[in-house]
């Protein structure tokens, strides 16, 4: 078949091709379907009428990025060699709809926990034989697993509460997802439709409350209307920017009896239309003519790379480029490759920082010009020409204004990028004075840690991890000091073996993430790198992680306080302690609470380590034991994260010494 085009008015029909359109119309007997071709023997004003009174359904551009026919098809010859535990026509629950509906999507694994609203949905889990629920201790425990099995997998993350208080204990999760652009699918249970803004028991309008930290959401008042939501659902949650979809179903249409109908027609146009197109190449060439007149490129990459991590070293190996990437982009490109400068931003190394400031091109690739990157927006960058490249046109000019804005999948765009560099065998490439100086700066300023007696530096901690593990490890973290030195101090060569809250900085996410990447990967060493605030923000999923028996191995770096904050506090606020302390005030010289003591509550090993000599053993005896491990690390709170450049500073600004132990 012909590739359709969106708009016949606007786009024209290619000469001696036919475009296959249906249209979908509701009825009181259900979804009609009518299919209709336009051909480019048709009149002018014939295809102008056909424009305006059919819809397309499912129609890809031949400039488009997405194929969204492949991808429809795809789906329908999965849907068609499912066998369903129903005979066909047989009528069934709502939330057997559902459940059958997800086993159709590919679905192995949800996280759910159950409630009044939602026992139908756990009900009809019970009679599944391809779903697995791993039953978190807390919803918001399981939506951080569901991210978890997502940023691990890059499959769709699924994730169901009940109503009300169940469904709001999902927001955090929700805005992190969207935030950090991950695929989840969050199913909650509601209130029966009678009962709705009654303020029955246990009633939150939680599609309010969701609107602006979700990419879509539904409120499901049609049973019939199940099969579709679910299969719009997962399409929306994985395709474009990816993001969190939230889908709210009463009590009563849960048990309503159906006969579903699976090959519903998406409702979707506006969507696909909006999907962004493959790159043109007198674009990607406008982007090379750039680079060809840069002496000093670098390459600023983000979680937008990390589906394209193949083609960005190509790219790379092509051009010579340095690469700086973001928190989030970490493991798109190898971070041991002698053209990383690791990660830049408030915690980057001076070497990336002093990159991007002596730039005079910026190829800024997925990335959304973060606060955390940026600093000071005027500064930024101030001496380069900015290339744009990203998924969601909102983001392009949203902080930082592009001189080279192009809005498409970044695979593309960089795969075009290669092909026209071999194509044209561009051999002005040449950039190694640029190169050398940059390694001269990697030599002057360097990642380093100071030693004090025994105590334990946080960062050698980190340092051991990687070398025990060869760097093969998917790593999870809480947020704060910890999260940034496993960012600084782990090296991490492939894409999806970093997951950590970057945009939302939700603490409690590193538990219960390393728990559901664990279900995703099962044989895969999964260490939580955790903060002892962090860690007790969810602490509850240890429960889980012991009867689910996951070999997750929690490495606490323990320092008895808000670490980040308390650097804050000595840097900007004189030391003045405001409520960081998180031990017992009355029994300083004990380390409280004793995680040890609630390891063993849940069966699992657990040891700690005080002494930077018995540090290599105590790891090597976490990842030797077989199942769960918690490593209790007592480090120095006065131990700051560094470089650091200040809220709203610009690299000149950078801050490459000092601690806690001296006054500011």
């Amino acid at each position: 078949m012909a590739p359709a085009t969106l708009s016949i008015a606007n786009h024209g029909i290619p000469t001696g091709k036919t475009s296959y359109y249906t249209l979908s119309s509701s009825s009181s007997s259900g979804i009609q379907e009518t299919k209709f071709s336009v051909s480019s023997t048709d009149s002018p004003k014939s295809r102008e009428q056909k424009n305006r009174s059919w819809i397309p359904l499912v129609a890809r551009n031949e400039s488009s990025s997405l194929p969204v026919i492949e991808k429809a098809a795809e789906q329908k010859t999965k849907c068609s060699n499912f066998v369903s535990r129903y005979t066909e026509g047989e009528a069934r629950k709502g939330a057997d709809i559902l459940v059958e509906a997800l086993e159709r999507e590919g679905v192995e694994h949800v996280f759910a926990y159950p409630g009044g609203a939602s026992m139908e949905i756990h009900q009809a889990l019970t009679r599944s034989r391809r779903i697995r629920n791993v039953l978190c201790r807390h919803e918001q425990g399981e939506i951080f697993a569901a991210e978890g099995y997502a940023r691990s997998s890059g499959k769709v993350g699924v994730c169901i509460a009940t109503s009300g208080p169940g469904a709001t204990n999902l927001v955090s999760g929700l805005a992190d997802a969207s935030m950090d652009s991950i695929p989840l699918v969050a199913i909650t249970g509601q209130v029966p439709r009678r009962m709705m803004g009654t303020d029955a028991f246990q009633e939150t309008p939680i599609v309010e409350v969701s609107r602006s930290i979700t990419k879509h959401n539904y409120l499901v008042l049609d049973v019939d209307d199940i099969p579709r939501v679910i299969k719009e659902a997962f399409f929306i949650a994985a395709s474009g920017r990816p993001g969190p979809v939230l889908i709210d179903i009463p009590k009563d249409v849960q048990q309503q009896m159906a006969v579903p109908k699976w090959h519903h027609t998406m409702k979707l146009h506006a969507y696909i239309q909006r999907l962004p197109k493959a790159p043109q190449e007198l674009h990607l060439e406008q982007i090379l003519r750039l680079l060809c007149a840069s002496k000093k490129p670098v390459l600023y990459v983000g979680g937008g790379c990390l589906n394209a991590s193949k083609e960005l070293h190509e790219f790379v190996k092509l051009t010579g480029i340095p690469v700086a990437s973001t928190l989030m982009g970490l493991g798109a490109f190898p971070t041991s490759h002698e053209l990383s400068l690791q990660m830049l931003g408030m915690h980057g190394t001076v070497y990336a920082n002093y990159a991007v400031d002596h730039a005079d091109l910026l190829l800024a690739f997925g990335v959304r010009f973060d606060d955390r990157v940026t600093g000071k927006l005027e500064a930024f960058a101030s001496r380069a020409s900015i290339v744009h490249i990203d998924i969601d046109p909102s983001e392009i000019g949203k902080n930082k204004q592009p001189h080279l804005s192009l809005c498409s999948d970044v695979g593309s765009a960089i795969h075009g990028l290669n092909s026209l560099i071999k194509k044209r065998k561009y051999d002005r490439l040449e950039f190694s004075d640029w190169t050398a100086d940059l390694r001269e700066q990697k030599r002057r300023w360097p990642l380093s840690f100071q030693d004090f007696e025994d105590a334990i530096p946080p960062q050698f901690a980190i340092q051991l991890l990687c070398e025990l593990t060869g760097g093969n490890s998917i790593i999870s973290t809480g947020v704060g000091q910890h999260q940034m030195w496993a960012a600084q101090w782990f090296q991490y060569e492939r894409p999806r073996r970093w997951l950590t809250s970057g945009g939302l900085g939700a603490m409690g996410f590193g538990l219960p993430a390393a728990l559901g990447a664990a279900v995703a990967n099962p044989g895969a060493t999964v260490v939580d790198i955790d903060g002892d605030g962090s860690f007790l923000m969810n602490v509850q999923e240890l429960a889980t992680i012991r009867v689910e028996n996951l070999p997750v191995k929690m490495m606490v770096l323990n320092n008895q306080h808000l670490g980040m904050v308390v650097q804050w506090e000595d840097r900007f606020y004189k030391a003045n302690r405001a409520h960081t302390y998180l031990g017992d005030p009355s029994a300083e010289s004990e380390i409280f609470p004793n995680l040890l003591k609630m390891a063993e509550a849940c069966n699992i090993p657990a040891a700690r380590v005080t002494k930077k000599a018995n540090v290599r053993e105590a790891i090597l005896q976490m990842l030797e034991t077989p199942g769960p491990y918690l490593l209790d690390v007592i480090v120095p709170h006065q131990e700051h994260v560094l470089p650091m450049i200040p809220s709203g500073g610009a690299f000149k600004d950078i801050i490459t010494e000092g601690d806690g132990r001296r006054a500011y």
